[in-house]
């Protein structure tokens, strides 16, 4: 199995800061993470830094259930450079990007109900702890979304820049590798096996500004 290169990094908004969290979501590049010091010397950084880590001790950071499934997708992609993946095939994160005429909207959930978004202005919503409707939701995410895994294939090239005005892209993290599907708006939110997806994740989004917003209130 092939493991694709580093993705190039990718800068849809102006702030730096914004791109990077932006690059994060997407859990295939190591050295974007960068734990404190003494986090970087426990379980499980002391794993994923290690410059020869144990396909063994990356497998243990996978099963896991306490750590969170983005530090499990670096588990994972670290696996796929040994040439190890893992066999059974789980989905650990979706995440739509949305190409506007103003900028780049983008949603990322992931299985353990966390979820990132970001809004075209840079601004964004960093959600870790899920409750009962944003857990609800990101179950129907997951639902819809393996209906489209268990039809594609994984992406062997190494991930492409954020899509451009007029395209959305929903990419799917799985622990064999990336999958994803893109195309016009008006397509794609239309297309039978897509359009289930698209929506659970626009309701996530609405949920998560409405929630947001009532709390500044």
């Amino acid at each position: 199995m092939t493991t694709p290169s580093p993705p190039a990094f990718s800068r849809p908004y102006a702030d730096e800061a914004t791109n990077t969290i932006y690059e994060l979501l997407f859990c295939d590049n190591i050295a974007l993470f960068d734990p404190e010091a003494t986090a970087s010397s426990a379980y499980p950084w002391n794993i994923l830094f290690s410059p020869a880590p144990e396909a063994a001790d990356l497998q243990k950071i996978v099963f896991d259930e306490t750590v969170e499934s983005r530090v499990k997708l670096l588990a994972c992609a670290a696996l796929r450079k040994l040439n190890q993946p893992i066999e059974e095939k789980e989905l650990l994160g979706v995440i739509v990007e949305v190409g506007l005429d103003e900028g780049l909207d983008v949603l990322a959930s992931y299985q353990d109900g966390s979820a990132r978004y970001i809004n075209y202005t840079g601004k964004m919503i960093l959600w870790d702890v899920p409750d009962k409707g944003s857990a609800e939701m990101t179950a129907q995410i997951f639902r819809d979304s393996l209906n489209i895994v268990h039809r594609i294939g994984p992406w062997t090239e190494p991930r492409r820049s954020h899509p451009s005005k007029g395209i959305v892209r929903i990419s799917f993290l799985v622990s064999d590798g990336l999958y994803f599907g893109e195309g016009p708006v008006n397509v794609l939110f239309n297309d039978e096996l897509a359009a289930p997806a698209l929506s659970s994740c626009t309701g996530m989004m609405q949920y998560l500004t409405e929630k947001v917003e009532k709390t500044q209130i």
